[in-house]
């Protein structure tokens, strides 16, 4: 898997900058180091975020992500007690 080059605060002080519009997009992409493409899907990603914002976004994918996976271990064993259940409600 590829690393990232650049953290979550470089590429939201560059989408600031380039909201100010003190530079054209492309110049500032090129000061960066980075591809228009990238900019754009950064900008589609991170919008007008801030730092904070980012870091928290960050920190509920990950804790989302977490409580999937525990949701996903513990649904065979509820399907298996409701089996139980549902058999011996049909016994005598």
């Amino acid at each position: 898997m590829k690393q990232k080059q650049f953290t979550e605060e470089q590429i939201i002080n560059l989408l600031q900058e380039a909201k100010k519009g003190e530079q054209p997009t492309l110049e500032l992409c090129r000061a960066f180091g980075c591809s228009p493409a990238s900019y754009y899907t950064w900008k589609k990603k991170y919008g007008d975020t801030t730092p904070d914002e980012a870091k928290r976004l960050r920190h509920l994918e990950k804790e989302n992500a977490r409580l999937l996976r525990i949701v996903g271990q513990q649904r065979p064993l509820i399907e298996g007690v409701k089996e139980v259940l549902a058999k011996s409600d049909h016994d005598p």
